[in-house]
């Protein structure tokens, strides 16, 4: 039987990199986006071009899918009016369809005073709006499964890869000046996701999830790296030594009341002040070994090379 996947929010970064890893792996991919792709994708994938709140369309969109893939992520500072309609619209295709809902989830669900290692057991604390939208989110799919809709859970750490992350948005973004900036204290350790390391996973575990329970949680663990090694990462691709800088936080707090945008990523300054990691035993259990793991040098190469205006790389040896 042909395996086939509705991705939703194909243009988004973890969703254009869902279309190539599951469109690499064989499956036939349907990719929803409002807009026109932008860049080219695999050939044989068909485009679903609607409105993400479509009911009528996305569903006759997932007629014959296995699974979905809900990489939709409205703007930060739309998530309190866009991901409740989201939510019960996704669900709403999943349960039409009787396709298995995939889900990346994230670490904001443990709230500010997130402990250093998270297991799929350690509890939610809803201290803060994030938090608690995205809770809310996770337990509408676990409610959903009463009812027969089926959905997993892959939670992961800051993206990697592509534009629009930490990394091209400010860690790097004064490298030609020979700066590297952390986002907060450079030993302590915080939790990555290279992005086609993620896609991947979520492609084997979708070839696995007949063997989960109705509603499934699991932890990507990624890449867990403190700035100083990030920074360290960066100076060897490079070949030359970065200086460091603090990221300036307290102008952002006085643009805060002013800019949305400025007051939502003041509201995520706990992640940069709290060690983390995401722990991958039950994932490893599942796949029954190692998972997809790109090497850094690779990873911060690429991330390199990504860059609006990409620093010289010295040749490989």
């Amino acid at each position: 039987m042909t395996k086939t996947v509705l991705v939703l929010g194909a243009n988004g970064r973890l969703g254009r990199a869902a279309v190539l890893a599951f469109a690499a792996a064989g499956w036939q991919v349907r990719a929803q986006l409002r807009r026109a792709p932008r860049a080219a994708l695999p050939a044989g994938v068909q485009l679903v071009q609607c409105d993400a709140l479509d009911v009528p369309a996305l569903t006759a969109a997932g007629q014959g899918a296995q699974v979905i893939v809900h990489a939709l992520n409205p703007d930060y500072t739309r998530w309190a009016t866009l991901l409740p309609p989201q939510t019960a619209a996704v669900l709403a295709v999943a349960r039409a369809t009787g396709a298995t809902l995939m889900l990346p989830g994230n670490v904001y669900n443990f709230g500010h005073q997130l402990p250093a290692v998270l297991t799929e057991d350690t509890p939610f604390v809803a201290n803060h709006p994030k938090a608690a939208q995205r809770i809310a989110l996770e337990a509408a799919l676990a409610e959903a499964a009463a009812s027969g809709v089926r959905s997993i859970v892959l939670r992961a750490g800051d993206f990697l890869g592509d534009a629009g992350t930490w990394i091209d948005l400010a860690m790097a973004k004064d490298l030609a000046r020979g700066r590297f900036t952390h986002m907060g204290p450079a030993d302590l350790p915080h939790a990555w996701a290279w992005l086609p390391d993620l896609a991947q996973t979520f492609v084997a575990v979708a070839e696995r999830r007949a063997s989960l329970p109705p509603h499934a949680v699991l932890h990507v663990p990624g890449l867990t790296l403190t700035g100083a090694q990030l920074q360290r990462a960066f100076e060897a691709a490079l070949g030359r030594p970065l200086r460091a800088r603090r990221f300036p936080w307290p102008l952002l707090r006085l643009a805060a009341p002013f800019w949305p945008m400025g007051r939502a990523l003041v509201e995520m300054r706990h992640l940069w002040q709290r060690p983390h990691q995401l722990d991958g035993t039950r994932l490893r259990a599942l796949l029954g070994g190692d998972l997809p793991q790109t090497p850094l040098d690779s990873v911060v190469r690429q991330c390199l090379a990504g860059l609006p205006q990409p620093p010289g790389l010295p040749a490989l040896a």
